[in-house]
């Protein structure tokens, strides 16, 4: 098959057309239809929410494949597409299926008998195709469960189910930020949670950890994010937003219960490179410069949110001036206090020596988290006691490429 090949169109066009009524259940098939017509197989793999393994949307697909062990996991960690032969065998390409620059899963390509796997019109054709698939795969889930059991190995806790609805993203990415987010553990968290939004030349960033580790946890840290959600979006500044959310959780606390959620709001000018920030009582977010850690984002705050009525000065916001390529690392307390078996801290030494480590080695933002977290759980033996979330804010003008992979 020639790179070339004229009916490629008509497979981006089939797809396009029949996806309409389509449900989340109809995409494998609708693809294998469309594929057929230049010789070609497809199997869509989604990575759990742990991210730890890939797993096939239909039962066909095979058996899950390790993120750490395949070249399936490979595409996915490196953002490369890798090429599979086996002798007597027409090639398969493994993809990265992104939503943007998230990771969702990968796309296992088989190819006809005559093609080149790394012919670059072929790639080429193989990405669009991949990148049309992940649009699918996020419009369907809005209104099916399909994907959404896929990407869970455990049952949700409600307090999870609730706060996984209105998280963004975990990782987006355009020509002057980047942003990449992971938390643990998925399947219980309670009380952490984390916002984005970038627009113009501004990105504000957040991170919440409420008090406690069960739905009314979940609750207040929801009504936080919601809160200074809706500030940002009616253009309130950081105090304002704050002071909303004390406002919101305040109302909204049952006479026996005591809510509060520390935070960090922040504000990232893309122009200057000029961070704004107000520390609610969270730990100091830190910053790392060509891989290694320049400062900690210290200085005066305020109480945390929900505990305003105890401020008895004017809130803080602080500046810090980054350089391009600079990282702030974000983090609640669930990761530097996560204590072994033998009672030993994770703590924020170890924390600092793994992402300069992974920094080093050039991985992207998104995969750095999901490796940190990866030690987390480890150092824990797999047993969280308390949530943990990280969230790194990248000021760049290169970096954003690492995010999609090499044609």
């Amino acid at each position: 098959m020639d790179g070339d090949d004229r009916r490629w169109p008509v497979v981006f066009a089939r797809i396009e057309s029949r996806s309409h009524l389509a449900t989340a259940g109809d995409l494998p098939g609708l693809v294998d239809d469309a594929t057929a017509l230049i010789g070609m197989t497809a199997e869509l793999y989604l990575v759990d929410l742990g991210q730890r393994e890939l797993h096939p949307v239909r039962a066909r697909g095979g058996t899950s494949l390790s993120i750490e062990a395949t070249l399936a996991g490979r595409a996915f960690a490196k953002l490369e597409i890798t090429v599979s032969v086996v002798d007597g065998e027409p090639a398969h390409l493994w993809l990265p299926v992104l939503d943007g620059t998230e990771r969702l899963g990968v796309l296992r390509l088989g190819l006809p008998a005559d093609a080149d796997p790394h012919d670059r019109v072929l790639r080429e054709h193989c990405w669009v195709l991949a990148g049309q698939i992940a649009h699918l795969v996020l419009s369907k889930q809005l209104y099916s469960d399909l994907f959404h059991r896929v990407r869970r190995t455990k049952s949700l806790s409600v307090a999870s189910e609730l706060l996984w609805q209105l998280l963004p993203p975990k990782v987006f990415a355009c020509d002057r930020v980047v942003i990449a987010a992971a938390m643990e553990p998925y399947d219980q968290v309670g009380g952490d949670g984390f916002d984005y939004a970038v627009d113009d030349d501004r990105a504000y960033v957040a991170i919440f950890d409420a008090m406690g580790h069960d739905l009314h946890a979940g609750l207040t840290t929801s009504i936080a994010l919601a809160a200074t959600r809706n500030a940002r979006r009616s253009d309130l500044d950081l105090v304002a937003a704050a002071e909303l959310a004390d406002d919101t959780i305040t109302a909204h606390r049952s006479a026996d219960a005591y809510s509060f959620a520390t935070a960090i709001l922040a504000r990232l000018d893309l122009v200057t490179g000029e961070l704004r920030y107000l520390n609610a009582g969270h730990p100091e977010p830190v910053v790392l410069r060509q891989g290694r850690v320049v400062r900690m984002l210290g200085g005066a705050g305020r109480t945390p949110l929900g505990l305003g009525h105890l401020v008895t000065r004017e809130p803080v916001v602080l500046t810090e001036q980054l350089q391009p390529g600079d990282r702030v690392l974000f983090y609640t307390d669930g990761v530097t206090e996560a204590r072994s078996p033998e009672g030993e801290q994770f703590g924020l030494e170890r924390l600092i020596d793994l992402t300069e480590r992974h920094e080093a080695a050039g991985l992207p933002a998104p995969e750095t988290l999901r490796r940190v977290v990866r030690a987390v759980l480890d150092h824990q033996r797999g047993q969280l006691q308390d949530d943990a979330t990280l969230l790194m804010l990248e000021w760049t003008t290169t970096d954003q490429v690492t995010l999609l992979p090499v044609l």
